[in-house]
């Protein structure tokens, strides 16, 4: 049996140092989130269209996602009155801002932030006993976001989460440079350059320590992208992590809240299922090959409702509406939507448990 340190994040303890990656829309909720928590995790529910189950959705996006944070947050606190629970809000959002305060005032250990650099995360937080990560891909964007907190705010983050290229959903990498690393062909075992990114990953290890010395604090650091299995988790750690941050692998599991139809597009695919695709958000992702890939590659769909989901989004130019898309995929329309995934999604071959993953994830496996 394996003896890991666990993932402290100033007076925040998880006894495993393992954080579910957040994956929306509706993917990791209150029940995902719950049980990794429960099981001495760290639960991350994500915000981008949480309250698609509302009622008022259609009508009142902003004011059904808003409500819906209290809500899922609570259902998670249930399941785990002690764990550590957050969420995962993009910085791409429309309304950022509103989505950070409801986060804290709902009573969240953690807001982990990607989908751009979250620049005012740390003047959104103030004065709240909630933990605040930035997820950064390269050594430059870890320098430029610390920097700023550094000059603007003097703080630094409370952990950073790396995000490599080997993820799922929306990544911090164009697809010139997906390219160059051998993280987009369609066997990228063999094509992938691993070294090249761990080269990455202590870079921006440095980086983050010289902030930390600087303000005499530990800066935890956890690694994503990729990491499936025991000897994934070894080789991070060995790069000098404090912990992984893994999504892909729970989308498979009981408590997952993902709709069975879902579960089974991971079951049933194969590693040349698994592309990059653009998104309407403008950042290249990883999704399965479906119908709805096929269609959207070849001519605009046609766009009835503005959800008003992101930032900077032209409903005359995309290719399709993103909300649509991954609605039908949290509602089990898994041939009309856009299903996100890690590569390695076409390793699942069965539903399991949290604690099988987590066991599996840490080496515990009896």
């Amino acid at each position: 049996m394996s003896t890991w340190k666990p993932l402290v994040i100033g007076d925040l303890t998880a006894p495993k140092p393992v954080i579910q990656g957040g994956m929306g829309v509706g993917i990791s909720l209150s029940s995902l989130a719950g049980a990794v928590a429960a099981e001495g995790g760290v639960g991350i529910i994500s915000t981008a269209q949480i309250g698609f189950r509302e009622p008022d959705f259609k009508k009142n996006p902003l004011e059904a996602n808003l409500r819906a944070i209290g809500k899922e947050f609570q259902k998670a606190r249930e399941i785990a009155p002690k764990g550590i629970i957050g969420f995962n809000i993009m910085v791409a959002t429309k309304g950022y801002a509103l989505y950070v305060k409801e986060a804290v005032k709902a009573g969240a250990d953690i807001i982990i932030s990607g989908a751009g650099l979250p620049i005012t995360l740390p003047e959104l937080v103030q004065g709240a006993k909630t933990k605040i990560a930035p997820i950064v891909s390269s050594a430059k964007s870890a320098m430029v976001i610390l920097k700023m907190w550094d000059r603007k705010y003097q703080v630094v983050p409370d952990l950073v989460v790396i995000e490599g290229p080997l993820a799922g959903g929306h990544l911090g990498f164009s697809v010139e440079q997906l390219e160059a690393i051998g993280a987009s062909s369609e066997n990228r075992e063999e094509t992938y350059r691993q070294a090249d990114y761990d080269d990455e990953v202590r870079s921006i290890l440095k980086i983050v320590k010289e902030y930390a010395e600087k303000y005499g604090k530990k800066i935890p650091v956890v690694t994503a992208g990729g990491i499936y299995n025991h000897e994934d988790v070894l080789h991070q750690m060995e790069l000098g992590g404090d912990g992984v941050q893994v999504a892909t692998r729970f989308v498979t599991t009981e408590e997952c809240d993902a709709p069975e139809a879902y579960k089974q597009a991971y079951i049933h695919a194969r590693q040349e299922d698994i592309v990059i695709t653009k998104s309407p958000v403008g950042m290249p992702g990883r999704a399965i090959k479906n119908p709805f890939l096929n269609l959207v590659s070849k001519e605009k769909q046609p766009i009835e409702h503005c959800y008003q989901c992101l930032e900077k989004c032209d409903h005359k130019t995309i290719p399709y509406c993103i909300t649509r898309a991954l609605v039908n995929a949290a509602e089990g329309d898994t041939d009309h939507a856009l299903v996100f995934c890690g590569s390695n999604a076409y390793r699942a071959e069965k539903i399991e448990t949290v604690a099988d993953v987590l066991n599996d994830l840490l080496g515990d496996a009896h």
